[in-house]
This record gives structure tokens, C-alpha cells and sequence, in this order.
């Protein structure tokens, strides 16, 4: 049996690696990548290497075989038609015979249109009559983490979301679930609505920076347009400009706040809290 893991150098991806390096040997993974020399690490390590690329359906020939357990990371490429990119991961391990498909979608509650490409790509795995499970991840700590520059710059926290909530995670904690649905028993068919421990808002997002940063950090709420327009404005392509505040949007409207607890019990420990990736990206 091997683990294959899709996307395997992206910043989920990575993740996911590790933590099946830590559970499985390395000659049982594989890592589908479309530039080997960004997986050099991973392949010293003793992790196999296969080259593919969602756009290109013959490098999926043979890849897979029967028994294998697929992750598909969903592709971040939201201008090549993400529902026909993941159709040729879906065919290629259903003429393997492989014994479980995972997919990364979004949460059920969701209804931005970023949803619209995991929900055709769900209905898809479904179709296929694939062993799956549905990772559907909650909003990433990162995804403001990483975006602290302008934040700390301008002393404000812009978003359009209201006093809406996130039950964010750090991508090792949806990595971690990941993990634990390749290499464990009695995931077949399920899926799992993964989100943080702890729902927050921006408000408190923003005071936690002002607690760690010795600063005032504002929150300032604005339109879902006006959001749209920073965002184009400091450089985004207007599609994804257009996702990401329809996503705020769904904030408003606590779309984003995943209850249940399934992503701590996949993991087997708490989410990482909120503060603890300030203060990493904040020492980064």
C-alpha cells in the first residue's frame, strides 16, 4: 500500500508529508509534484516522487495503483477550472482501483462562491464510486498570518466580514487530520466538517495583535465592495479578489464557525489557538 499525497509541496501539502513521515516509513509515501526539485528534501528523506500536473491528464497514467490511498489537495489554480482538474486525479485512481479517495473541500455551510468548485468536485468523487472521505476544511490561521505586513503598516485589521465569526485552524492541525484519515481504519464514505476549537472575530483578532505587538491595532469594517477594491488595488487578480471578499461575506453570516469538534478528534489534540500563530509569524 502506498500514501499518495497530491500537491505535496504546497504549504498543506508539506504539512501532510511530515506528518505521515512521523506514522508511515517514507518508502510507503508518495508525493505527486510537478517540479521535482521543490520535493529534493522530500526525497532524501526516502519519500517517493512522482511528477504530474492536474492540467496535463496523461501524466496520471499509472500513477496510482490498487490500494493506494489518494489525497487530493484541491489545486489553488481558480482560473483553469478546479472541478475539471480534480475529474483527472478521480479517474486516474478509479481505473487503479485505489482503496480510499480523500479530497480537501470546504465546509457544508458555505455557500461563497469558493464552494462552487469543491461542491462540483465532491458530487464528482461521489459519482465515481470511490471509497471517499471529505476533508472539508475550515478557514486557515495563514491565511492572516501570513498577510501581517500591511496589517502592522497601517495598524489596521481591514476586513468585510462584520462581527462574524472564524473557527480557524493552522494548517498542521488540518494536516494532522489528514494524516490521521490515510494511515487509520473506518474513514471509508465519511465526511468530516473540520474547523478550530475556538470561534473568534476580527475585533478580537485585532486586539490579540495589539496585546502581542505592544500597538493599537485597529478592526475596521468595511463594504464587501470596498474590501474587493483594496485588495485588486494592492495587486490580486480581480477573481480572486472577488472569492476572497465573497468569503468575508459568508464570515458576516457565520458560515465560517465549524462546531463539532471532528478536527481536534482527528488530530487527537486541541487546535492550535489563534495566538499561538500570531506570536509565530510575529517572531517569523
Amino acid at each position: 500500500m502506498s500514501i499518495v499525497v497530491t500537491g505535496a509541496t504546497g504549504k498543506l501539502g508539506r504539512h501532510v508529508v511530515e506528518q505521515l513521515l512521523e506514522k508511515v516509513p517514507a518508502e510507503q509515501i508518495t508525493a505527486v509534484v510537478r517540479d521535482k526539485a521543490k520535493a529534493a528534501d522530500l526525497a532524501a528523506r526516502g519519500v517517493k516522487l512522482a511528477v504530474a500536473d492536474y492540467n496535463a491528464p496523461e501524466t496520471f497514467d499509472g500513477l496510482f495503483a490498487a490500494g493506494d490511498r489518494i489525497l487530493l489537495i484541491s489545486g489553488n489554480e481558480f482560473d483553469k477550472g478546479r472541478p475539471r482538474q480534480h475529474q483527472v486525479v478521480i479517474d486516474a485512481a478509479k481505473a487503479a482501483g485505489v482503496a480510499l479517495l480523500a479530497y480537501t473541500s470546504a465546509p457544508g455551510t458555505l455557500t461563497a462562491a469558493l464552494a462552487d468548485d469543491h461542491r462540483a468536485t465532491e458530487e464528482a468523487l461521489l459519482a465515481s464510486g470511490l471509497p471517499y472521505t471529505l476533508l472539508r476544511n475550515g478557514w486557515y490561521h495563514e491565511n492572516y498570518t501570513e498577510q501581517l505586513a500591511p496589517v502592522l503598516e497601517h495598524g489596521a485589521v481591514v476586513q468585510a466580514a462584520g462581527e462574524g465569526r472564524v473557527s480557524s485552524a493552522a494548517r498542521a492541525d488540518y494536516a494532522a487530520a489528514a494524516a490521521a484519515v490515510l494511515t487509520g481504519e473506518g474513514h471509508e464514505n465519511k465526511t468530516y466538517e473540520l474547523g478550530g476549537d475556538e470561534a473568534w472575530s476580527f475585533a478580537e483578532y485585532a486586539a490579540e495583535l495589539s496585546r502581542q505587538t505592544g500597538r493599537e491595532i485597529a478592526y475596521n469594517a468595511v463594504p464587501v465592495e470596498t474590501y474587493q477594491g483594496i485588495l485588486t488595488g494592492a495587486g490580486l487578480p480581480g477573481l480572486f479578489a472577488t472569492i476572497l471578499a465573497g468569503v468575508d461575506a459568508s464570515i458576516e453570516k457565520g458560515e465560517l464557525v465549524v462546531s463539532g469538534g471532528d478536527l481536534s478528534r482527528l488530530a487527537g489534540r486541541p487546535t492550535t489557538p489563534l495566538s499561538e500563530a500570531i506570536t509565530a509569524a510575529l517572531k517569523g
